[in-house]
């Protein structure tokens, strides 16, 4: 079971990486095990944005083989 992992904005920068393919060995999984998962286990860090197939989920919704899941900044401007 494998997973589109992709990072936008700062975390982009701050990881080094925009898009990684996740394993998940036939394990189910959250987007917070995700996160763990592609990032080495670093710290979430506060207020970061998710979403499963470009539709904004919570950390602990379920993520299925093939699905591409996105960790952003919450978005400001004026």
């Amino acid at each position: 079971m494998t997973v589109t992992v992709k990072f936008f904005a700062s975390l982009r920068e701050q990881l080094g990486q925009h898009e990684i393919q996740v394993d998940l060995d036939g394990s189910e999984c959250t987007v917070q095990e995700i996160w763990r998962r592609a990032t080495e286990a670093k710290q979430l860090p506060a207020n970061v944005l998710a979403s499963i197939n470009m539709a904004y989920a919570k950390l602990d919704a379920p993520v299925h083989d093939g699905d591409e899941i996105a960790f952003f900044p919450p978005v400001t401007g004026g």
